[in-house]
């Protein structure tokens, strides 16, 4: 394991760091905008900006990094991420801050991928599966121990922010002072939304509906928590515990969808979130203990959906084609994420803090029944052809890149274009 890991320690010890500050400042925005009385509206916004600015950097970064090298472009990127959240701390503005938070789900997309390529580059077969697995566990991690953070400080303070771009700075270095060789320039991403409908029908419409509720909470459930009266520590470690939970569940669902029809699992998980979020929306418990417990059951299952849905999508698609697949389906999680906190906005302020799980009680019966009705359709893959169940870090309400599906185990080695590391770039990273 260890000699798997150490040609690929730099990179990724400043991914940790990158997810640090990604964790840290997902949380103190909706906090600290709550605190200077902006809209729910204007707060889900700034959700809305920065997952369209990602989805368009997928598309865009790409380029960026053709033009200028994989070194200059992510010390770029990262140099304008530190350059905003410094910038969102001085300019407390909520127009400001939603074009930069644009600005920087863009560029969170180029560092993302390049980071990526970078790990995919240096993976073997035989390292492909325990680099891919600490990616995830160092993103999930990552972004916990952020939000966790804010419990150290005022948000109303600017330490927060100047600690958050100083985690930024720090998660340049790794890569920026390394030796190692650039790798392959990214892969060009492509959406043909008819191919991935008729690959899966409850896979496309499941991911969009599961991109809609997971966005609407992972922006406005610190909303939810401030407008509901709790305090900063009981925030973090509400948002933060519906990450671990649905890290956890993941292993368990995977398991069982590897043994029944998947679609049944995706309506039974999608009933359960559905129940925990109606249960929230009807009580309106004020109850610190007892909300921290409904939200991490919610999580749990909501979170634990979008690598079930991944994999039935590829149960029906040829090996070859699982990047393709998986890459689409990532993106059209990207756009839901740009609907539910524009969704769930307006919704909260006219109906109460609450009626955000009104927005992802809806998505989730929406999957539950969708699924219901096209396993009537459709008979289900038998177990001996069925894709490999893995975890994904996007179900955890965290957006990937298509150019991290490359790690994936699944991936063929020679799919759109990949390949082994030459001797010469594995000497490099030693």
């Amino acid at each position: 394991m260890r000699r798997n890991l150490l040609p690929v320690l730099a990179l990724l010890s400043g991914t940790l760091f990158l997810f640090l500050g990604n964790g840290l400042q997902g949380l103190l925005l909706p906090l600290r905008g709550s605190l200077e009385g902006y809209s729910n509206e204007a707060l889900g916004f700034l959700g809305t900006s920065w997952a369209a600015g990602f989805v368009i950097g997928c598309f865009v970064a790409p380029n960026v990094v053709r033009r200028i090298g994989h070194v200059r472009a992510f010390s770029g990127f990262l140099g304008l991420i530190c350059l905003n959240v410094l910038l969102t701390g001085i300019l407390v503005d909520q127009t400001a801050w939603l074009t930069l938070r644009a600005i920087t789900g863009f560029c969170t997309a180029g560092t993302s991928m390049i980071i990526e390529s970078w790990l995919n580059e240096r993976a073997t077969n035989e390292s492909r599966g325990a680099i891919f697995s600490f990616y995830i566990a160092i993103t999930l991690f990552g972004v916990v121990g952020g939000q966790m953070m804010v419990m150290f400080a005022d948000v109303s303070a600017p330490l927060l922010f100047m600690l958050c771009g100083i985690l930024y700075c720090v998660a340049q270095l790794p890569t920026t002072l390394s030796k190692a060789a650039s790798p392959q320039p990214l892969k060009r991403v492509r959406l043909d939304l008819p191919s991935l409908y008729s690959h899966s029908p409850i896979s496309f419409i499941g991911i969009l509906l599961i991109g809609i509720a997971n966005g609407a909470y992972g922006t406005l459930g610190a909303v939810f928590g401030a407008r509901a009266g709790l305090d900063q520590t009981s925030i973090a470690a509400m948002v933060s515990i519906t990450i671990f939970a649905g890290a956890i569940m993941q292993f368990p669902a995977g398991r069982l969808s590897d043994r029944m029809d998947r679609r049944y699992v995706l309506a039974g998980l999608s009933a359960a979130a559905a129940l925990a979020a109606l249960i929230l929306l009807v009580i309106q418990p004020t109850n610190v203990t007892a909300i921290i417990i409904l939200v991490a059951i919610y999580g749990a299952m909501a979170n634990a959906l979008y690598p079930i849905a991944v994999a039935h999508a590829n149960d029906f698609a040829a090996p070859e084609d699982f990047v393709k697949v998986s890459g689409g389906l990532l993106l059209l999680f990207g756009i839901g994420t740009i609907i539910g906190p524009t969704l769930g906005g307006p919704v909260m302020t006219a109906l109460g803090p609450y009626a955000l799980f009104a927005v992802t009680a809806g998505a989730h019966i929406l999957i539950s029944v969708y699924a219901i009705i096209r396993s009537r359709i459709r008979a289900a893959v038998p177990v001996d052809e069925r894709d490999n169940y893995t975890t994904a870090p996007a179900g955890n309400a965290l957006l990937g890149t298509p150019e991290g599906l490359a790690l994936d185990p699944r991936a063929s080695t020679n799919a759109e274009g990949g390949s082994e590391p030459t001797e010469e770039q594995r000497r490099a990273t030693a």
